[in-house]
């Protein structure tokens, strides 16, 4: 029982014992970091700056960037923290905040990305209703739903998984509070309870993939009966951001939380845990803004003012 009641602090996997290695790792995900942040900023700024971008595509478009800025600021600062000040400690409750809102936020990510695919589908496929089916009341209501959905799904999570006490000590082989890691903390039966919860958000997450298979088949047909090639190619060119972004997230979310035992390894856990939660959010905005012309032109006005801005903030902190 005493191992039930002593975790106050987790200890995350440090990336290297060397301190030249820690540094490297730090420059590392600073950079990926810095991109993220240059990259959906400049995306949210030129939508919300730019009149001819307010449409039902670009409002789930910044939301999407809030979600990735908001997921990779919750793991990446701590991790960079840790390796330069050579810790591997994050509190309790720090485990259990920063668990809270990467669940927030990548399970939003998620329903967002369904709802955007039945954009694209009410786009190509119903483009006589497409300002009826989304109005920008019923866009508003589509984020708020992804929003609360995330939520509500990370509070039933948390409170799951906190709720519980730790018997299995508490060293992690991740770089941050992640789901089947902190799980493995936890007492047999909690663990048990845990993994109910998790299949059950499986099958959440199994009807949002169908969804979003089912929306790009009835794209597809659509396309495909479109008679101009240069009609199919304006038609595919919108699609195609999202579905990159829709597989990305799939294929390294689903590896790593449904790979088979068999294959797990400590560095394998490592580098997938990577590239579903660290390179999407740097990776997008560059999906989406490399064939979006109308997107590209709106970020190359908002640069010289962003620049401005910086020249100003700079200059008032050497004053």
């Amino acid at each position: 029982m005493s191992n039930e009641t002593s975790v106050t602090e987790i200890l995350l996997l440090a990336f290297a014992d060397t301190r030249e290695l820690q540094l490297l790792h730090f420059c590392l995900f600073l950079s990926i970091y810095l991109a993220a942040l240059l990259g959906n900023g400049l995306i949210i700024t030129a939508i919300a700056c730019d009149h001819r971008l307010h449409t039902p595509m670009y409002f789930f478009l910044l939301n999407l960037s809030l979600f990735d800025l908001g997921s990779i600021s919750t793991t990446v600062p701590k991790s960079m923290a840790n390796s330069l000040w050579d810790t591997r400690a994050i509190s309790y409750s720090g485990c259990s905040t920063q668990f809270f809102f990467f669940l927030f936020l990548i399970s939003a990510e998620f329903f967002l990305l369904t709802i955007m695919g039945y954009d694209r589908y009410a786009a190509i496929c119903k483009p006589l209703h497409y300002g009826t089916l989304l109005g920008s009341r019923a866009c508003v209501h589509m984020a708020a739903a992804a929003w609360g959905s995330g939520f509500l799904y990370a509070v039933l999570h948390t409170a799951n998984t906190f709720s519980t006490s730790f018997c299995r000590g508490n060293a992690v082989d991740q770089f941050f509070c992640e789901i089947p890691q902190i799980l493995k903390l936890s007492c047999s039966d909690a663990y048990l309870r845990g993994i109910g919860l998790v299949m059950f958000n499986a099958f959440v997450f199994w009807l949002c993939f169908v969804l979003i298979v089912l929306s790009y088949v009835q794209i597809f047909m659509a396309v495909l009966r479109i008679p101009s090639e240069q009609g199919r190619h304006k038609a595919f060119s919108t699609c195609l951001p999202h579905l990159a972004v829709v597989s990305l997230f799939i294929s390294t979310g689903t590896f790593a939380y449904l790979k088979p035992p068999s294959i797990s390894s400590p560095s394998l856990e490592v580098v997938v845990a990577v590239l579903y939660s660290v390179v999407p959010p740097a990776v997008n905005p560059l999906i989406y803004s490399m064939r979006n012309q109308q997107l590209k032109e709106s970020i190359r006005k908002v640069i010289p003012g962003m620049l401005l801005i910086c020249h100003k903030f700079s200059s008032t902190l050497w004053e």
